[in-house]
């Protein structure tokens, strides 16, 4: 198969997901999840493109185990919180927002655009997958910066879990452990973990192109479905959190002020 057919033959795939994702969400009327999909759906990319090119190299069977491990463990995190709770915010928003027309909106604006969303993203997984060989230099710098992100959005995750976990602390801000030196040690864990995959996937004939991977998911962590979008909400639920914001980083970690 060659690089071309790979790239449609995922675009076909993921697209078949999130329409399937869809036509279950329409089922148990909870369009959230979506967002427990979202790790799986790298996972499902990667391991087609690897039963899909017949790779076996290190470089491809590395870039694989870590795109299942951070995947999985997303995703079984996602499940535990969010199953049972009832549908998002975001999509109870847009179910009362248009109606009857919800199901052909979120069809276009949530699972399909995530599933293209996925397809560029993984351009890096797809190209590391097809087009690798042996593990370079900057592949092991790139595990490293990886298990830094891993350690950092796994521990953040497990904390934020815990400190909600105590009835005492409903509506206080969470500002113990790295939450208190940037108030999203898991994106900024995701962040390193996507750069990380990125310099572990990159050939010289590629770099250039698959960056654009990381870039959006970066995009999208600080500007768009991330911090931003998350702190518009948690400021006019949580006690304290305008002070909060004024004396912590608001991504990369820092002392607070």
């Amino acid at each position: 198969m060659t690089f071309p057919e790979l790239l449609l033959s995922n675009l076909a795939i993921v697209a078949t997901v999130f329409t399937a994702l869809w036509l279950v969400s329409l089922w148990v009327r909870d369009a959230s999840i979506v967002d427990i999909a979202w790790g799986p759906s790298f996972v499902v990319v990667c391991w087609a493109s690897l039963l899909l090119t017949g790779q076996s190299n290190p470089q491809s069977v590395a870039i694989v185990t870590l795109v299942s491990i951070w995947g999985i463990r997303l995703c079984v995190y996602l499940a535990w919180r969010n199953l049972g709770k009832g549908e998002d915010f975001r999509y109870r928003s847009m179910r009362d927002k248009h109606g009857a027309w919800f199901s052909a909106i979120s069809l276009c604006s949530v699972f399909l655009l995530q599933a293209g969303i996925v397809w560029v993203v993984s351009l890096p997984i797809q190209a590391g997958v097809a087009l690798s060989g042996e593990l370079s230099w900057l592949a092991y710098l790139g595990m490293l910066v990886y298990a830094l992100g891993l350690t950092f959005e796994a521990v953040g995750d497990y904390q934020l879990a815990r400190f909600k976990a105590d009835p005492t602390n409903r509506g206080r801000v969470m500002n113990q452990g790295l939450w208190r030196y940037t108030r999203h040690p898991n994106y900024f864990g995701d962040f390193l973990v996507w750069w990380g995959i990125y310099l572990v996937a990159c050939e010289p004939s590629t770099w250039w192109w698959t960056v654009v991977g990381p870039l959006i998911m970066s995009a999208l962590l600080i500007w768009v479905s991330g911090v931003r979008h998350l702190e518009g909400s948690l400021a006019s639920r949580i006690n304290g959190y305008k002070a909060y914001v004024e004396r912590t980083s608001p991504f990369f970690p820092l002392p607070p002020k």
